[in-house]
């Protein structure tokens, strides 16, 4: 859009509207150039020389005595489409249990180039580093095709809780080219230590562009009974004693 005429006075403000509506999963990249100038016609009086900044040439427009006409703002916009949420995936396991779940998630818009593109049906083999969440994809050419995952968490409380219960690893990626539908794989561990129920997201972002969003629900049930204590009465309105032991796993 072009905007011309606009009169501001001092201190006031510009609402810019903007609006992004995405036909792919793909990065966009667009500039917001904003070109102010003198409502009387006027130059600033200061010249610009060969000599002057680079950011300063590149920030003006110069009037043919060398003074200032125009003073630019420029505001580089990216744009990242962001699919659907999806439905919720369910992680059940009984308190002090661990469970490890394989979770298959779809991907559906994906845009490679053109060059990263294997045949219809071929699945890649996926090189994951754990501890930077990063998975490069490639279909064994040179041409590789990288995600990046994350899991979020509703509050810093909630971080605490799971960070040490919850571990997810990237184990295997497949894509259909014809569909432009990706599948991870995902191998998910949770090892509560008591009965819980909290929620968390699985943000997985594409270098060609494209932010998927994959609600979780981490439940811990009643854990297992540990032991059955049978105490024997050795008569009326008498006491009967039986002991056991605890372990505590912490100090």
């Amino acid at each position: 859009f072009h905007l011309a005429g606009i009169r501001l006075a001092p201190k006031e403000k510009l609402e810019i509207p903007v609006l992004f509506m995405p036909a792919e999963m793909k990065i966009y990249k667009t500039q917001v150039v904003i070109h102010v100038m003198r409502e009387n016609g006027e130059n600033w009086p200061y010249e610009v020389t060969a000599e002057s900044n680079t950011d300063l040439i590149r920030n003006v427009t110069v009037a043919e005595n060398g003074e200032i006409q125009g003073i630019l703002w420029i505001y580089p916009i990216h744009g990242t489409p962001e699919a659907p949420q999806q439905k919720s995936v369910v992680i059940r396991c009984k308190a002090r249990q661990r469970l490890e779940q394989r979770v298959e998630l779809l991907l559906i818009g994906v845009m490679p180039g053109e060059s990263a593109l294997p045949d219809a049906g071929n699945s890649a083999m996926v090189n994951t580093d754990e501890s930077s969440n990063t998975s490069e994809v490639t279909d064994g050419s040179s041409a590789t095709l990288e995600f990046l995952y994350e899991l979020q968490y509703q509050s810093d409380e909630i971080r605490s809780q799971l960070d040490s219960l919850v571990g997810m690893q990237l184990l295997q990626k497949e894509w259909d080219t014809e569909s432009r539908i990706v599948t991870l794989i995902f191998n998910v561990v949770f090892a509560p230590s008591k009965p819980m129920r909290n929620k968390a997201t699985l943000v997985v972002r594409c270098t060609a562009g494209g932010l998927w969003k994959f609600p979780l629900v981490f439940i811990a049930t009643e854990p297992e009974v540990d032991d059955v204590i049978n105490i024997v009465a050795v008569g009326l309105n008498k006491e009967s004693i039986v002991g056991f032991k605890l372990t505590s796993q912490t100090r």
